[in-house]
């Protein structure tokens, strides 16, 4: 199994992250949520020996619908 998916997708969602000073409080936990999404998609994908992409993607949308709802829930 090679680790290149997820070595890349750990680099482009450590950038990601370090993006979130200009935005607002529901920008970043979307962001950051999809980007722990799709970081933890794309191991459990390459581990469990489907598609990282696919996983990534998944994560991703799941873990920025998260974050979303996380900080609508905060503010309410």
């Amino acid at each position: 199994m090679s680790m290149k998916p997820l070595a890349a997708v750990a680099l482009i969602a450590g950038m990601a992250l370090g993006a979130c000073s200009d935005l607002n409080s529901t920008q970043q936990r979307t962001l950051t949520g999809g980007a722990a999404g799709a970081a933890g998609g794309a191991a459990i994908g390459a581990l469990t020996g489907g598609s990282a992409v696919g996983g990534a993607l998944l994560g991703g949308a799941a873990g920025a619908g998260g974050g979303y709802l996380y900080d609508r829930s905060k503010r309410d």
